[in-house]
């Protein structure tokens, strides 16, 4: 089993920052990825970034790319996701998850964390 516990989110203005945490326990030692998705209102969940905890290889969804960096600590087995020049359209449930196998979906999810970008 593996338990994920997000933190970090919170009412923005657009143009600025915040930075999500992710704290992972349980069996994450095997997993192959972690990923950061999205849920707007109304919409579906959809990717947002991810990467894998042997080599650091990176990912992520066009919209983000240059303003999102996805990172993991080792030591504290967190994974971060560094948001810069927010937008209103990134305000949504932002979740965590856990890949424990490169070809199988996203096994373990977190409860999720509000962002709210306001313009």
């Amino acid at each position: 089993q593996v338990q994920l516990v997000e933190s970090g989110g919170g009412l923005v203005q657009a143009g600025g920052s915040l930075r999500l945490s992710c704290a992972a326990s349980g069996r994450t030692f095997s997993a192959y990825a972690m990923g950061w998705f999205r849920q707007a209102p109304g919409k579906e969940r959809s990717f947002v970034a991810r990467i894998t905890r042997s080599g650091g290889d990176t990912i992520y969804t066009d919209s983000v790319k240059g303003r999102f960096t996805i990172s993991f600590d080792n030591a504290k087995n967190t994974v971060y996701l560094q948001m810069n020049s927010l937008k209103p359209e990134d305000t949504a449930v932002y979740y965590c998850a856990v890949k424990l196998l490169r070809a199988s979906a996203y096994d373990y999810w977190g409860q999720g964390t509000q962002v709210t970008v306001s313009s």
